[in-house]
């Protein structure tokens, strides 16, 4: 994530993101889903998806809304524009706290009195000289339940993320293979993890979202492991068009899988990852790798003679001595 560096500036200092922006307007948009989010979990054959991103891809949902409420209010005062999505060096969460939607609480991520710690986050930056509202204040106290919670001890100190081990980075920014000594802990968690989210108080006066646009795809809300250790690039592609977990691609993905299923302790599973051993991606060929020496051991032991001896990619050779 070097690009964080390489905005430092920009993020720090909104006017030099736009020289010419007097004021930054703040929106949410609430996403919160019935039931338990962490109730996926316990179903060792399935795979956990974000809460966020079971749905189309959010940018795509807010970006029009916040064009549509732009053009409106340059209709009504005249100035000038520009909205922002998660795709520029805008720091949400601050701003956000500042213009009093909510505060940001100990997992470094905001927190509304009214919708918990579901929000997506929009930006209008304006040329209009717009009165300020009220910072947010923070309503954490002594409460610890989402620093326990993370399975991979991510938070160093309360509002502080170690993001090396936050597992929503290692399973959808992190590009290479992830470090061995967090893989148990990650679980059936394929795309993102919501446990520091799920547990805050403050979702009691959630509301479940509405919003027909954010409606839950069937296939996103428990996919199979065994179907999804299958997907090719294309069928990658097919599957998850329109929604956020195409951007970290076939290969990424399926390490991630790989990762569930050696956590499955479900041995029918392993002549799924058997297959993967001679992937055209170490990335993945190294996941299955350890997930088969999960799963059955003297099996690996048993096929190294052919896949090891053939292996050229030092990473994956790692793997392979790690397991055996």
């Amino acid at each position: 994530m070097e690009w964080l560096q390489a905005t430092a500036t920009r993020r720090a200092e909104p006017r030099a993101l736009w020289p010419q922006v007097r004021s930054i307007i703040m929106l949410g948009l609430n996403y919160a889903r019935d039931g338990d989010a962490l109730a996926i979990l316990r179903r060792r054959d399935r795979g956990a998806i974000s809460v966020y991103a079971q749905s189309i891809d959010y940018h795509d949902i807010i970006k029009p809304r916040l064009k549509l409420l732009a053009r409106w209010l340059l209709a009504q005062a005249g100035g000038d524009a520009k909205v922002f999505v998660d795709t520029a060096a805008v720091m949400e969460k601050p701003l956000a706290g500042a213009a009093g939607l909510g505060w940001q609480g100990k997992h470094t991520n905001l927190v509304s009195r009214q919708f918990g710690s579901w929000l997506f986050l929009g930006a209008i930056f304006t040329t209009l000289d717009l009165p300020p509202d009220m910072a947010g204040e923070d309503h954490c106290g002594s409460c610890r339940a989402c620093l326990d919670i993370c399975p991979t001890a991510a938070f160093p100190a309360p509002y502080r993320l170690d993001a090396r081990r936050c597992i929503s980075y290692l399973t959808i920014e992190h590009k290479g293979p992830i470090a061995r000594e967090l893989r148990a802990a990650m679980g059936n968690r394929i795309y993102g993890c919501d446990d520091c989210l799920a547990v805050c108080p403050w979702n009691k006066f959630a509301q479940a979202s509405r919003d027909a646009k954010l409606a839950v795809r069937a296939e996103l809300a428990a996919p199979r492991l065994v179907d999804l250790v299958r997907l090719d690039d294309a069928s990658f592609r097919k599957l998850f068009a329109q929604t956020p977990l195409k951007r970290t691609g076939r290969d990424r993905f399926v390490r991630n899988v790989l990762i569930a299923i050696g956590n499955s302790a479900n041995p029918t599973l392993a002549v799924e990852v058997e297959r993967l051993l001679g992937d055209d991606s170490p990335l993945v060929r190294g996941a299955a790798v350890w997930a088969l020496g999960r799963l059955d051991r003297g099996r690996l032991a048993a096929l190294a003679k052919v896949h090891r001896n053939r292996e050229r990619d030092p990473i994956v050779e790692e793997e392979w001595a790690a397991m055996l």
